[in-house]
């Protein structure tokens, strides 16, 4: 399919003509999924699973990123570790005083099945989420908790699932304190957003106009605190539903190096950079945010700043993620692409399935 002007409008008609699955659609119920996970959790009927050393999320891409969500919104809230391990096998320091959640989304992912079985074989407790597949087999097996997420999804588009379900698994193992409140606000906070932003809303609303600002450029998104995990969704979704390189860095550590790259980028190619912001930063890295930009400006051919919404650190964090999922989106249909095609991923599972 050829690519669109990128003046064109992003209306209901311009989306579903490239997005064959419904993906946008996905992506507006952000706030139902939120609700939905809660009601999950709790049918799962999940017993006290209090753990000294915290919780070790495991999973990888879509099904992974809850987690690195749920690290950022509980942030100072966390009374005991909280760890991701998106490979193979747990850290080396993993026991019986950590909870391990297992996240697949098709429970057939095969860093994940490896993971659980790494914390089968380290007495560690565990809990599970996902669809079915091999993990719901030895969850099943061993009498392991299973969080039932709702079918037909992209793993990506799950992301309200995965958020609560780590969310939820910290408050289960003391790490953190239960932010249920706070998800119904987030939740209600969306609504309104997913009206704004989506295909229905305005042609220069945020989510249109930065998409259409970034298109036909390689974006860079940075992110400082509870906006760096943030940042790194933004990377991935433009990667998955737009089919385009993007990369994303954290502040502090991009100001002692990749900054300085900046001036040579407009001789490789039209790169551009975005700044997510949080109004509850450390004040050394909102102002650091903004130097960053001004030096971005040296090579960039577009430098963005976009800040967070909303009150509690859980509605900030869920507003840019649905910014950020609508950008890439609208992404993908400047570039005439169809959302749910990720052939690249496949023939690597294939590849790796014959071995």
């Amino acid at each position: 399919m050829a690519p669109v002007n990128d003046l064109a409008a992003l209306g209901p008609d311009d989306v579903a003509a490239v997005d064959s699955t419904g993906q946008a659609a996905e992506i507006l119920d952000l706030p139902a999924h939120l609700r939905d996970a809660v009601w999950r959790v709790d049918s799962a009927a999940i017993p006290s699973a209090d753990a000294a050393g915290g919780v070790i999320v495991a999973g990888m891409g879509g099904s992974a990123v809850g987690g690195r969500l749920a690290q950022a919104a509980l942030g100072p809230r966390l009374t005991r570790p909280f760890a991701l391990a998106d490979g193979y096998a747990l850290p080396s320091w993993a026991g019986p005083q950590h909870l391990v959640l297992c996240s697949s989304y098709s429970g057939n992912t095969e860093e994940t099945l490896s993971a659980y079985d790494d914390a089968l074989e380290r007495g560690a407790p565990r809990l599970v989420a996902t669809t079915g597949g091999a993990l719901a087999e030895r969850a099943r097996r061993d009498r392991v908790p299973v969080i039932p997420l709702p079918g037909g999804f992209q793993p990506r588009a799950a992301v309200g699932y995965g958020l609560v379900s780590a969310l939820e698994a910290a408050a289960l193992a003391g790490a953190g304190p239960s932010l249920r409140d706070e998800i119904e606000a987030a939740a209600t906070l969306a609504e309104a957003l997913a009206a704004e932003w989506g295909p229905r809303g305005d042609e220069d609303g945020e989510a249109k106009a930065l998409a259409r600002a970034l298109h036909g450029t390689v974006p860079v998104f940075v992110g400082a605190e509870l906006t760096a995990p943030v940042a790194y969704r933004w990377k991935c979704q433009v990667n998955e539903n737009a089919g385009l390189p993007a990369f994303s860095s954290a502040l502090p550590e991009a100001d002692h190096n990749e900054v300085v790259g900046w001036p040579g980028s407009d001789s490789l190619g039209p790169f551009s950079a975005v700044f997510l912001e949080d109004a509850d930063a450390h004040p050394r890295n909102a102002l650091r945010s903004g130097l960053t930009a001004t030096e971005a400006q040296a090579g960039a051919s577009v430098v963005e700043r976009v800040s967070a919404r909303g009150g509690t650190r859980l509605e900030r964090l869920v507003s840019l993620v649905l910014l950020g999922d609508l950008v890439s989106l609208y992404l993908a249909v400047l570039a005439g692409t169809d959302p749910v095609d990720i052939a690249p991923i496949d023939r690597i599972k294939a590849g790796l399935a014959k071995r």
